[in-house]
């Protein structure tokens, strides 16, 4: 027997956490907007743990963006969550995108945007801007 995607697609439903990290990505990306933010590419895959959720030109910079979406900060702050391992990755797959792509932009910057709150909610969620969040290890060169 078989079943149409559609007919498939109403019984298939994605986990809590990962509706409210897309909320989340979509909240942040309508922020940077408003602040004159232009968007380039979002959730980017690069390799097999390698993701950027946003990667978004501000002026003559290039800037690749982590979302870190909490329903409140009982735990601390979403920005404490991303490790040093998670760091060293979005820094691998920063540097990796601009090699694939052979960009030369003149500034390069990682930042982080932590969205606090929940899309039932009737109150805007509380969203913080950490630009220059950490800087490229040392080992990762670009290509020019």
């Amino acid at each position: 027997m078989h079943v149409s995607w559609k007919k498939w697609r109403r019984y298939f439903r994605h986990p809590a956490h990962l509706k409210k990290g897309r909320w989340g990505e979509r909240t942040a990306e309508r922020f940077l907007k408003k602040k004159g933010f232009c968007l380039i590419e979002r959730n980017v895959r690069l390799g097999r743990f390698a993701e950027i959720d946003l990667i978004m030109k501000e002026a003559d910079t290039l800037v690749f963006i982590e979302v870190k979406t909490r329903k409140n900060e009982q735990f601390g702050r979403p920005f404490h969550a991303i490790s040093n391992a998670q760091q060293r990755r979005i820094s691998y797959a920063a540097t990796h995108y601009i090699k694939r792509k052979h960009l030369k932009p003149d500034y390069i910057r990682i930042d982080v945007l932590e969205v606090v709150g929940d899309r039932s909610f009737r109150k805007k969620p509380l969203i913080r801007h950490i630009p220059d969040a950490w800087k490229l290890p040392s080992g990762m060169r670009l290509w020019w």
